[in-house]
């Protein structure tokens, strides 16, 4: 079983903003994201296929606890309340898929994947992927 756990810097992101853009986050609030989220603190704590996963920004900490294979409630990205689902989509990898609980938008989903020493997170929102590559602290 892959070990995610750790603490993480980003090194590189791609889509940030475009991500924010699909999600319908106006151009203001867009600026304000993409400049907290330029150096996001992730820690990651993992007991066999249960995770706490925790990023931090100047704006922003987010905390999320699931199990493989069990349903959770999360935020999207742009901060609405989804009902989301983890599986492993390979051995390094995980995705999970995010369903809106109210109102309609985009299909949002985020993968984990270990790839030797990185860490490489992706966000999707219909057809916009955002990739984000971290490394250990």
């Amino acid at each position: 079983m892959p070990n995610f756990a750790g603490t993480w810097k980003m090194k590189r992101s791609e889509n940030f903003d475009e991500l924010l853009r699909a999600l319908g986050v106006n151009a203001m609030l867009r600026k304000v994201a993409v400049a907290a989220a330029s150096n996001p603190h992730v820690e990651i704590r993992q007991d066999g296929e249960q995770f706490y996963i925790k990023t931090s920004t100047s704006v922003r900490t987010t905390e999320i606890n699931f199990h493989i294979g069990e349903e959770f409630d999360e935020e999207t990205v742009d901060g609405r309340k989804c009902k989301s689902l983890a599986t492993w989509e390979s051995e390094n990898k995980m995705r999970c898929k995010q369903t809106l609980v109210d109102g309609d938008g985009p299909k949002t989903y985020w993968t984990r994947e270990l790839n030797g020493d990185e860490l490489i997170l992706t966000f999707g929102a219909d057809d916009v992927v955002c990739t984000r590559i971290y490394v250990r602290e």
